[in-house]
């Protein structure tokens, strides 16, 4: 696939179609890595490890159900 930059305020963008971005599992609040080789560019999603994913996750389940846990715990 060829790609053209666009014009964004005083920057160039690079418009990524959706197919790909579902592909890949990026939305627009995914972080990406912007790196080069010197010759390319490379893109990627950062992925958390699973041991963080898996610390994120009990941080969403302690905050979602603080209340009923806390009544458990009497």
């Amino acid at each position: 696939m060829i790609k053209k930059l666009s014009a964004v305020g005083n920057s160039l963008g690079l418009i990524i179609e959706r197919p790909i971005l579902e592909l890949l599992d990026i939305t627009k609040d995914t972080s990406l890595e912007v790196k080069t080789d010197g010759e390319s560019l490379i893109i990627r999603p950062v992925r958390l490890s699973k041991k963080e994913r898996v610390r994120e996750s009990g941080k969403r389940m302690m905050a979602t159900h603080a209340e009923t846990l806390r009544k458990l715990a009497k």
